[in-house]
């Protein structure tokens, strides 16, 4: 439990938060009961690291503005010409 000066707006996703580390805490120290306590915090910080980028890497939009930016600079041209 640690102390945290939070805006009010975002204590329902802290509270959520907190709630997803004290799950996958308990999992691993279930599943890793002669793992050190750091040791699976970390794993617990690489679960959440690698989930994050994930995410990001799934919502990365810069393939698709590209390639709406080239085939406006096409039709831009198309319609120059025309």
């Amino acid at each position: 439990s640690y102390p945290l000066t939070i805006n009010r707006e975002d204590e329902e996703m802290v509270r959520e938060a907190a709630k997803q580390v004290d799950i996958r805490l308990n999992a691993y120290r279930e599943h890793y009961q002669n793992v050190s306590p750091e040791k699976i915090i970390a794993m617990v910080a690489y679960q959440f690291s690698l989930e994050n980028l994930q995410m990001k890497n799934r919502n990365d939009t810069e393939p698709y503005t590209a390639k709406i930016k080239e085939l406006t600079e096409v039709l831009e041209t198309y319609f120059k010409e025309s």
